[in-house]
């Protein structure tokens, strides 16, 4: 169970033409659009970015397994175990009983799956519209001082807008499955965008995802030739938990839900 929460994020395995079919005229897949008006989103940003190229529904609705495992496939090659970590908890959030599909704008339901504390967006509490938050944003670029983003300063602006939120927010609110997933929203980024052995990333890449909720294929990046595992997700998570300058966090995770996930995902 702890594995599927642990992340909403990414994953994938499939083939686009059988599960996605192209309306006429539609842009071709990977091409970059804007959402038009009706077209929904989420709270994460990397989810956003998919929609916005055409791997997953443009229109944010109705996202299968199968969609959802061809997207990250095709967008990112993310092994499919990766996808369901992303949409075994993320359909639960459709308001509606037993759905097999959610609609990203489902996932901003509060504390169902989105949380306090996020790199870009506001808390509930403020604005509970989900959108990019500027505020927000540039609080946690100033976590970021070189052109690179590691585990360090990843995990220092993590838990630098965690802080922030829990002292103003008055009704801040950060369980353990929500530090989990947020703690792995991290991970997946740098997994996706840079490098795992060296747990980098290029921040230039890191904005293009959280500005403009484009991939950076414009500025060199292009998704890796092997798929990126849930196996690799799981240990740049416990990575970026092990830079944290709080040992009490670091205990809560290794000792609870983080080490049951580990713990499963390994068995």
């Amino acid at each position: 169970m702890h594995s599927r929460i642990l992340v909403l994020g990414l994953g994938a395995l499939g083939t686009a033409s059988a599960s996605r079919p192209c309306a006429p005229h539609a842009l071709p897949e990977g091409t970059w659009a804007a959402p038009k008006e009706g077209e929904v989103r989420s709270p994460c940003p990397m989810l956003n970015v998919l929609a916005n190229h055409g791997f997953l529904p443009r229109d944010g609705k109705n996202i299968s397994k199968t969609i959802a495992r061809a997207a990250f496939k095709d967008g990112l090659n993310l092994d499919p175990d990766f996808s369901d970590i992303m949409f075994d908890p993320a359909v639960l959030t459709n308001p509606y009983p037993n759905q097999t599909t959610f609609d990203l704008d489902h996932l901003n339901r509060h504390n169902l799956l989105e949380h306090d504390g996020s790199l870009s967006r506001a808390d509930a509490y403020w604005d509970d519209s989900q959108v990019f938050n500027t505020t927000v944003y540039e609080e946690t670029l100033t976590y970021f001082q070189t052109d690179t983003v590691d585990v360090k300063s990843a995990a220092a602006a993590r838990m630098g807008r965690v802080l922030s939120s829990s002292r103003t927010n008055p009704e801040y609110y950060l369980n353990a499955t929500a530090e989990s997933i947020s703690f792995g929203e991290t991970g997946a980024y740098i997994l996706a965008l840079g490098d795992f052995e060296t747990g980098t990333v290029p921040l230039e890449r890191v904005r293009m995802m959280f500005e403009e909720e484009r991939l950076p294929t414009e500025l060199g990046w292009s998704k890796g030739t092997e798929a990126a595992t849930a196996a690799q997700l799981f240990n740049l998570t416990q990575r970026i938990i092990d830079n944290t300058e709080f040992p009490a966090l670091r205990a809560r995770m290794n000792g609870g839900i983080h080490a049951g996930v580990m713990a499963k995902h390994h068995h």
